[in-house]
């Protein structure tokens, strides 16, 4: 314990080069490199700045190293890392409190990503109807163009094609509807029917935001045939949509809802929130995870959860919102037959491109960055928007005058 601490290693120099030589090629990254970051302004490896409007796919909501979570992170790694779930800690515990606290929920299972939370959702739903009705009721519905993580389990919920195949047999007892249709949803139900998922806000599908009456028609569905209802909020939930979670905006009420992404800011770990009565369904054995509720994650979920669910931070989040929509619509306007439509809700925001440019999102997220600015696609014809919520109106003004002159360069004739 008294041996002298030796001094780190200086860290290997690496490039972009060395992803291609070193990593499974399941992404096809950006040429930057990031090497450090505050609040939305972001360095890559030559010391170049870019205005980060991606949050890292809605993760870092409240910037790159937000002081409070640095210290949370900081203060807990002083205390306890790590203890496995023979033991629980008082970060967990802290955390389960202010989740249940803030929301419809009486319990929570932690984990240590989106998919995983949806996994155990799924599961949740499958054992509860199992011990309930027997075998009779094992049926989900989901939505099509849907996205719920890249487990086997997940990834047939997510109803995409694109990222199924070559994995099968696929987890049987799965089907499909429209999103955002009625009928389609009336004609899927019946008393076989353990659970229906759907993203309140469709991210990666399109930023499409489900409808008040379909959500509500939903809930009605679930009732009458005895089936939970579940919200993945894993994108569009902690203030992403101006409210602590979308389901608040709606006035529909889940039996289960994930979350993930944003409550570390950066540091992984998601949710599984449910009521007590469904949550008995998973006694001791059940399920579990080595790292689901580590102090080191929860203490920083935690200081996150504080901060976003403050309503003074929410309403700021809907006066950003109003001015980046008005922003994007003039733009709109501007720039005839690039944009047909800005779509989404509070910060989680899609560009819809005009039918000449369709096929065309990443080719306009590579031209911002030429312009220092970063974002993302969802789908190759819309381009995402998911600004960490903590941006000013001088970023938001210096957004938009990036995303102008993105346009003149996407628009420009090709020589």
């Amino acid at each position: 314990m008294n041996a002298k601490l030796q001094p780190a290693p200086e860290p290997q120099a690496v490039s972009r080069a060395d992803f291609d030589d070193l990593l499974v090629p399941v992404y096809a990254p950006s040429q930057v490199v990031p090497r450090r970051a505050r609040g939305l302004w972001l360095q890559d490896q030559q010391g170049v700045e870019y205005l980060d409007l991606t949050s890292g796919i809605g993760v870092t909501s409240l910037g790159h190293a937000h002081p409070a979570v640095v210290q949370a992170l900081q203060a807990q790694a002083e205390q306890l890392w790590h203890v496995g779930n023979g033991y629980t800690n008082e970060p967990v515990l802290r955390l389960a409190s202010l989740l249940t606290g803030a929301t419809f929920a009486d319990r929570a299972f932690f984990c240590n990503s989106g998919a995983e939370a949806n996994e155990a959702a799924l599961k949740l739903a499958r054992r509860h109807a199992a011990l309930k009705h027997g075998d009779a009721k094992r049926r989900i519905v989901a939505c099509q163009q849907s996205f719920h993580g890249r487990t086997l389990f997940t990834v047939t919920a997510g109803g995409q094609p694109k990222y199924t195949e070559g994995f099968e047999p696929l987890p049987p007892g799965i089907g499909h509807v429209p999103f955002n249709d009625i009928a389609a949803a009336e004609q899927a139900m019946g008393d076989d029917v353990c659970a229906v998922i759907v993203e309140p806000v469709q991210g990666e599908g399109g930023v499409l935001p489900a409808s008040h009456e379909y959500l509500q028609a939903l809930r009605r569905l679930c009732d009458r045939h005895d089936a939970l209802l579940i919200f993945d909020e894993v994108q569009c939930g902690l203030g992403r949509t101006g409210s602590l979670y979308a389901y608040m905006h709606y006035g529909v009420e889940p039996d289960i809802l994930t979350t993930a992404k944003a409550l570390g800011n950066g540091y992984p770990i998601g949710a599984m929130l449910t009521r007590h009565d469904l949550a008995t369904s998973l006694s001791v054995g059940t399920h579990g995870t080595t790292y689901g509720g580590n102090p080191l994650a929860c203490a920083v979920a935690a200081a996150v959860v504080q901060i976003i669910q403050a309503p003074a931070f929410l309403t700021r989040v809907g006066q950003a919102a109003e001015r980046l929509h008005a922003g994007l619509q003039q733009l709109l306007g501007d720039f005839p037959g690039l944009f047909t439509q800005v779509r989404g809700r509070g910060m989680m925001i899609g560009l819809v491109l005009d039918a000449a440019q369709q096929g065309r999102a990443k080719e306009f997220t590579r031209a911002a960055e030429q312009e220092r600015l970063m974002l993302l696609i969802a789908g190759p014809n819309v381009v995402r928007l998911l600004p960490p919520l903590v941006i000013s109106d001088a970023e938001i003004d210096e957004a938009l005058l990036r995303l102008r002159a993105t346009a003149r360069r996407f628009l420009a004739p090709q020589s």
